[in-house]
This record gives C-alpha cells, sequence and structure tokens, in this order.
C-alpha cells in the first residue's frame, strides 16, 4: 500500500468518507477516500487478475473469482477499528460492455464476457444486413458492435442455446457482484447504456435492438442515476459498512473522466490503462453524432461522446513480454522521430472507435533486418498514438469546445515520455494527470457529490503539459497518411 504526496492519514481525513471500488482488466482495487476526495492513507488494497482469452476472440472473466476479489479488498480497507461507521457510502466502477447470462437465483449461468470478447463478428454483419446501422446509432449512440449486447445475444442464441433458453435476466459484471454482496443489481445509467440498448436521449430500452436480441426489457435492470443509491444492507462481515448507502455501478470511462478532471466540454480526457479512450462530458446529447463515435448517456441530464481503443496498456504489455527491449526503453520514446521506425496497427484484440471492426488484428510494417525491439517498441506507441487520433479527428466537429487533452492512467504514469509523441500526433497541448487510481478517485467524487455536495474538493494533481512541436506534427501528419493506407487494406483483406 504505497502512500502518495496527497493521500491523507485516517485522523486527518474529512467526514463523510466513501469506499470506493474500481474493477479494471488487470485488477480489483479500491479504498477509502475522504470528503475531498483524497485517499486515505493505508486504506486501500489490489487484487490482480487478467482475462481468458483465446485465438478465437474469446476474452473472460469469472464472476464469481471476481466477487471474491472485491470481498477481499472489503476485508482488507475496512478491519481498521478506527473507522467505527465513518462509512457513509460505497460506490464501485467496472470495465463497460461486460455480460453475464443469470438464472432465476442470480447464479452466473456463463463467464463474464469482457469488452474484447469478439467471437459474436458473424452476428454483427448479419445485424448490420438486417438494420439500419446509422439510426440506430442515432437512437442508443452507439453501432453494432462485438461489444454490445444485440450482437452477443444473437451469437449465443446459436452458440449456446441451452444457456439463452435458462436465462432469467442479463447482467453486467458490477450488476452481478452487488447482487451477490447486497442483493441488489444496481445498475447505473452508463452501465445500461453501454449494453448498447439504451435510447441517449430518453433513457428507455431500444424496442428494434431488443427484438433482434430476442430478449425483453424485464431482462435487463433499470438503469438508475447516482443520486438514487440504495439504503444501508452490508453483511455483518463488514461493520464498518453498516451505515453505509450503496450506489448503483457505472463504468469505469465515467469515472476515469470525473476523476481526471475532463468534468465539462473544454476538457478531453485520454485514458490510458489496459485499453484507453478518449471522451468528453457533454450536457445532453451529441449533435451531430460522428458515425466513427459512441455517445453514453451517463445521467439524466449528461452524455459522455468519444471511442473506446482496445489495446493501449495491453499494447505496451505485449511489447515488454515478447520484445528483448533495452534495459532503458525510455530512450526509445524520448527520441526524434524516424522515417524508419516501424508502421504498426495495434489491433492485439480488435479495433472499437472509429472504425469498430472487431476481427481486426495488428499489423507491423516497414520491419527489416535493420530493426532492433527497441525500434519496433516505438512504432507500437506511435501506433497507439495514431489510433488516438483518428478517434480525436471525428471528435472534432462535435465537441469544438475542447480546449485541452488530461492523459491519465498506467501508461502515462509508467511512460511519459509517450506523452510527447500522442501531443505530437495530435497537435494539442497534452497535460499529465499524475493521481494514481484516478478512475477510482472519480467513483468516489461523484458518490461526494450526493453524500457531500460542499465539502470542498481537493484539487487536481497534475505533471508536465506536452506542447506540440511543429516539426513532427507535419512527420506525423505524414505517417498518418500511411496508417490510413495500412488501415484500408486490412479491413479490405
Amino acid at each position: 500500500m504505497t502512500r502518495t504526496d496527497d493521500d491523507v492519514t485516517l485522523d486527518s481525513a474529512v467526514d463523510p468518507l466513501v469506499l470506493a471500488l474500481d474493477v479494471g482488466s488487470t485488477a480489483t482495487r479500491g479504498g477509502v477516500h475522504d470528503a475531498s476526495g483524497q485517499r486515505v492513507d493505508g486504506l486501500q488494497h489490489k487484487v490482480p487478475h487478467a482475462f481468458t482469452v483465446a485465438p478465437d476472440g474469446t476474452s473472460v472473466i469469472d464472476a464469481d473469482q471476481v466477487t471474491a476479489e472485491v470481498e477481499q479488498v472489503l476485508d482488507a480497507v475496512t478491519r481498521d477499528p478506527r473507522l467505527g461507521t465513518r462509512i457513509a457510502g460505497v460506490a464501485m466502477d467496472t470495465f463497460a460492455a461486460s455480460l453475464i447470462a443469470v438464472d432465476a437465483a442470480g447464479r452466473a449461468l456463463t463467464p463474464c464476457l469482457t469488452y474484447a470478447d469478439s467471437r459474436s463478428a458473424d452476428a454483427v454483419t448479419a445485424l448490420r444486413a438486417e438494420l439500419d446501422e446509422r439510426a440506430i446509432q442515432q437512437r442508443t449512440g452507439t453501432r453494432l458492435h462485438t461489444s454490445y449486447h444485440a450482437p452477443r445475444l444473437r451469437w449465443l442464441a446459436t452458440a449456446q442455446p441451452r444457456v439463452v433458453a435458462a436465462a432469467a435476466a442479463w447482467w453486467s459484471l458490477g450488476e452481478y457482484v452487488l447482487a451477490r454482496l447486497v442483493g441488489h443489481p444496481l445498475a447505473g445509467t452508463s452501465t445500461v447504456a453501454w449494453t448498447g440498448l439504451l435510447d441517449r436521449r430518453t433513457g428507455g430500452f431500444d424496442a428494434e435492438l431488443l427484438a433482434a436480441a430476442g430478449i425483453g426489457p424485464e431482462q435487463l435492470s433499470p438503469p438508475r442515476d447516482m443520486t438514487a443509491p440504495a439504503p444501508s444492507a452490508a453483511p455483518a462481515r463488514w461493520p464498518a459498512l453498516a451505515k453505509a448507502v450503496w450506489f448503483p455501478v457505472i463504468t469505469d470511462g465515467f469515472a476515469s473522466n470525473v476523476g481526471s478532471g475532463a468534468t465539462d466540454a473544454t476538457v478531453l480526457a485520454a485514458s490510458t490503462s489496459t485499453s484507453g479512450a478518449l471522451r468528453v462530458v457533454l450536457d445532453g446529447a451529441a449533435d451531430p453524432l460522428p458515425f466513427g463515435l459512441w455517445n453514453y448517456r451517463v445521467d439524466a441530464g449528461r452524455t459522455l461522446l468519444g471511442g473506446a481503443i482496445n489495446d493501449v496498456g495491453r499494447a505496451v504489455s505485449w511489447a515488454q513480454d515478447t520484445l528483448r527491449l533495452s534495459p532503458a526503453p525510455a530512450a526509445a520514446l524520448t527520441a526524434p522521430p524516424s522515417p524508419a521506425t516501424p508502421l504498426v496497427l495495434p489491433y492485439l484484440t480488435g479495433e472499437r472507435a472509429p472504425g469498430w471492426v472487431g476481427e481486426a488484428r495488428a499489423v507491423l510494417g516497414g520491419v527489416s533486418a535493420a530493426t532492433d525491439a527497441d525500434d519496433l517498441f516505438r512504432g507500437i506507441i506511435e501506433g497507439v498514438a495514431m489510433t488516438y487520433a483518428r478517434v480525436a479527428d471525428e471528435l472534432r466537429p462535435a465537441a469544438p469546445r475542447v480546449v485541452t487533452v488530461a492523459a491519465a492512467g498506467r501508461v502515462s504514469n509508467d511512460h511519459p515520455e509517450w506523452l510527447q509523441i500522442l501531443a505530437d500526433v495530435l497537435g494539442r497541448p497534452v497535460t499529465h494527470v499524475t493521481w494514481r487510481r484516478a478512475t477510482q478517485r472519480g467513483t468516489a467524487l461523484l458518490a461526494l457529490d450526493v453524500l457531500a455536495p460542499d465539502v470542498p474538493r481537493a484539487p487536481r494533481v497534475t505533471g508536465a503539459t506536452y506542447e506540440p512541436r511543429p516539426a513532427f506534427v507535419e512527420h506525423y501528419a505524414q505517417r498518418r497518411a500511411r496508417f490510413a493506407e495500412a488501415y484500408d487494406a486490412l479491413v479490405r483483406g
């Protein structure tokens, strides 16, 4: 449990306290925050995990395993007897676009399908032939893609018909965990929106997509805003939570924006964790909504506009595990850009925004006998930056007020040098938000907006702001043209 400069001691923490849980792609984390949003020193815990993946596009995790991890976190962070009953609320975010079939008793019939599971690619193709995808996107804010429920349920109906017939409900991972812990599958508005089935303007389910998916609205949890927590229902195992309300589970993308300080239309959040995204919070629905992006309803008044990228930290980890990098690979990122750097399309687990080609896979171009591991690492990092830029191009007409980019997450903290490359590729200033666990903090802040609206919040902690360098902006504009040509060849191929 590493202490950071902005942690506070339990004795100096301002009440009410909030326990925030963050279930990500690589770990389940959680910790106590005080009313200013600061983490409480020593009351943080992490349990690592990994998705089970296979070449056929499988990407799953066991829901009961994650429930046990959450229980471990709750055990670890509530055991200090000095807490008493100061914790006023428990809030949780999870990775978005998860899906679990449950029976009438709320038991899982399937593993949890993650956002990266692409086995429903054929169902996407079939649905695109049957439905007007552009009309669906205008209603729900989402495309037809392997990350969303309609194609997945269509695929499951063929691949596992007995499971589909036995399913009483379809929950997200967070709903499942809350149902196991407190008996209620509390689904936040953003969690339901990430199913791809929710109307972004009305907040109701889309009848055409429900019919295409073969389910009824009664099999899904109704969306709830954070303003509607459930009364205390903590098991006796956690006496510190005896007076805590439980908030509906939200998506990590929404929480990440809040934790990064990107809470209005002037700040574009760049999430740089295992997966990544560019997102901006808007008042109301985005109009126009570019075809390459999504626009999720996150509460009664706001939506989140942006695009997700499957492989960011995952691409970096793959490079670290697979290549024989030099002892100081950061030097490969601080060197001036070179035309000899390999051109990499970093789609290890498929593409989401802006092309939505779930079956796309990585391409390494321009690799020669002179290419070493660090050169290839540089190419991967540049490729990741160019995937962000493809999303940024789509965002410009729909979010014209953006002034700055706020980058947060593991990749930015571990490799801040890459943010200069990102600034050069985007042609925009990029500010490094150095808070670790910005997503977890965002979840705490959303709960505190309900529990302690009048308590001043601690200011955002930032590092350097990286300004785009004009000479290198032009270099990357040419690289991006080559990237686009390689991408077109990939998706045609």
